[in-house]
């Protein structure tokens, strides 16, 4: 299965709730808040059916997957590592999508969304402890430095980054040097630091069964 590449406001309709997918752009200009396009997209119904509790499941582990960007089989492989490890299921899952590189460097604040922060990391724009990484899904490790690589100081995008680094998203587990234009995993992310958008604990139970 490809990936979705279409408008992504029509997610955000579809669940009936903002993903802050487009970043900034969804707190100064929101489809959903405008009137008449708080609906789902498509055919209107004249009485919606009542969803049951595996297609709330359902549409749980599909929010997470569009808030993060991951597809079906790689969302799957991440449950089922969060299985083996240690503790709670669902705050494990959190902590490896968390810490996806791709959402590292949002958390950051080096990009205003997580497809922006994608495209900086298959372009060889980030580095990671000094060393250039363009896999998205890299997970990163407390510790870690992550900053620009010889490449992403030459771009436009670390023009437009260096004269004001983007805050609505940064998050309590990692730390940043506006001098250097680095930033730092100071520990690993746990679930009350994240956005309360999906409950894990509901997808855990739809991959239990």
């Amino acid at each position: 299965m490809a990936r979705y590449t279409g408008p992504v406001c029509r997610i955000c309709r579809r669940h009936g709730q903002k993903l802050f997918l487009k970043g900034d752009k969804c707190i100064t200009n929101c489809t959903l808040e405008k009137p008449g396009r708080n609906n789902p997209p498509g055919q209107r119904m004249a009485r919606r059916r009542k969803v049951s509790d595996r297609g709330i499941q359902w549409r749980e582990k599909n929010k997470a997957r569009s808030l993060y960007g991951v597809l079906e089989r790689q969302f799957r492989g991440y449950y089922e590592d969060a299985v083996r490890q240690p503790g709670i299921t669902g705050e494990n899952l959190i902590r490896t999508l968390e810490m996806r590189l791709d959402n590292v460097v949002m958390r950051m604040g080096f990009a205003d969304s997580r497809n922006q922060a994608r495209q900086y990391i298959r372009h060889g724009l980030m580095a990671v402890n000094g060393r250039k990484v363009t896999i998205p899904s890299f997970q990163a490790k407390n510790g870690d430095e992550v900053g620009w690589s010889d490449r992403g100081h030459k771009s436009e995008a670390f023009k437009i980054q260096e004269g004001g680094i983007a805050s609505a998203t940064k998050a309590s587990w990692v730390t940043v040097d506006e001098t250097r234009m680095t930033g730092r995993v100071i520990s690993e992310p746990r679930m009350m630091d994240t956005e309360s958008l999906f409950d894990p604990a509901v997808i855990v139970e739809f991959y239990s069964r």
